[in-house]
């Protein structure tokens, strides 16, 4: 289940501030490293995160206007646009998630109740209204300052936000089906999410940051299966 609108919308707030703190906390050697997501650097991470706020704004101008303007023309371009993004000179790569961060949460506040009705297409195909953008940024700045491989972990991100994204990343996983069946139990929640897959679902305890950090493809501690915790495959 989404959050409320509101909701997302100071979680995209308090994820901005967050990841910019990383990045600011990192030196640019580090930010040139290899990063936990295959193949990217922290550099890719900015700049994805920074390129997420623009195809956004696309978003904003559909709901503002009706216009039919996606995210990206292509996932092909859109990879592209990491790349390119990536190999910014470091300063003005520095700059940019604040600055296209700044314009998207300005294109937001100009919208009418009506234009947040309005139904948009996220860059996964999904038709979805409006105030579903707030939700899509808070994702990618929260998860992405932990990916950025800085002091930010999910045990930093709110706990309300960790379930909320376990909720999405649960349901996301179910409609594949193309994972092991889980039960995942916090030792710190009385709630459990259960996952459809193959076989007889096995239970994942942990606190609730690590099963989130583990249901969504990334490093994980302190969690426990009787039979070993499953390898799964990728979440997006």
């Amino acid at each position: 289940m989404s959050p409320s609108h509101a909701q997302a919308l100071g979680w995209m707030h308090e994820g901005t501030e967050l990841f910019l703190k990383a990045l600011e906390s990192l030196d640019d050697e580090t930010l040139g490293a290899p990063g936990p997501l295959p193949g990217w650097t922290g550099k890719h991470v900015v700049a994805h995160v920074a390129a997420n706020a623009e195809a956004l704004g696309n978003l904003v101008h559909w709901a503002s206007t009706g216009e039919e303007t996606p995210m990206y023309s292509s996932p092909e371009q859109r990879n592209a646009d990491i790349d390119a993004g990536s190999q910014r000179p470091v300063d003005d790569l520095r700059r940019w998630p604040a600055a296209s961060a700044g314009r998207l949460a300005e294109s937001l506040n100009t919208l009418a109740p009506e234009q947040w009705a309005r139904e948009v297409r996220t860059a996964q195909g999904r038709t979805v209204p409006a105030t579903e953008i707030a939700w899509m940024r808070s994702r990618e700045v929260m998860v992405h300052a932990v990916d950025l491989g800085g002091a930010v972990t999910f045990a930093d991100l709110p706990a309300a936000f960790d379930a909320a994204l376990l909720d999405d990343v649960a349901a996301k996983r179910s409609t594949g089906a193309d994972g092991p069946a889980l039960v995942l139990a916090p030792v710190d929640d009385d709630r459990t999410w259960a996952v459809a897959g193959a076989g007889r679902p096995a239970t994942v305890r942990g606190p609730l940051a690590q099963l989130t950090a583990y249901l969504s493809g990334r490093p994980a501690t302190g969690l426990h299966a009787d039979d070993g915790v499953p390898t799964l495959p990728r979440w997006l």
